[in-house]
């Protein structure tokens, strides 16, 4: 028997104002653009806004529904909307934040369907997704690749060592 390790570091910040400035934009276009989330059952908005490689800002929320698997969080919307305006683009940061009735002071993180997401974006466009993680306040967290979160991720390489492709 072997025991193995699996760990990642990442930076915590605890304002805002310790960013640097470009960073400090996109958390804020997140943290702005949770208004604009779809969230009347769970009332956790969530807004995500990337930096693209070519410097462009792309935006997603989430948009929940009373049948609650049809609910689409807002980091795969945020894909969805930069794969199709900006086709094989890589993105270089992603800031996700929310706005809830409860405290809103901390970061979080994306959702197991989210990270597969991310990582799968990660790989199409063959460049790292840095994460910025935060609430409308307080303890920032920043993550330097999406995949960190998903460390036995199930991707292309499983499906085609089992197909034989």
């Amino acid at each position: 028997m072997t025991e193995k390790t699996i760990h990642f570091s990442y930076k915590e910040y605890t304002s805002v104002s310790e960013l640097e400035p470009a960073d400090a934009a996109l958390l804020q276009s997140a943290r702005e653009v949770t208004r604009l989330a779809y969230a009347p059952y769970s009332h956790f908005h969530v807004g995500a806004a990337a930096r693209l490689t070519s410097g462009a800002i792309v935006k997603g929320t989430n948009q929940e529904n009373a049948s609650y698997p049809v609910t689409i969080c807002a980091e795969r919307i945020l894909l969805g909307n930069a794969a199709m305006q900006y086709p094989g683009e890589g993105i270089d940061a992603l800031a996700i934040s929310y706005n809830s009735e409860g405290e809103n002071d901390h970061p979080i993180s994306p959702c197991g369907m989210c990270r597969q997401a991310l990582l799968e974006y990660e790989g199409r466009t063959d460049h790292p997704i840095r994460l910025i993680l935060s609430g409308q306040e307080g303890r920032i967290w920043v993550i330097p690749a999406a995949s960190l979160l998903l460390p036995f991720a199930f991707t292309r390489t499983e499906l085609e060592t089992s197909t034989g492709k």
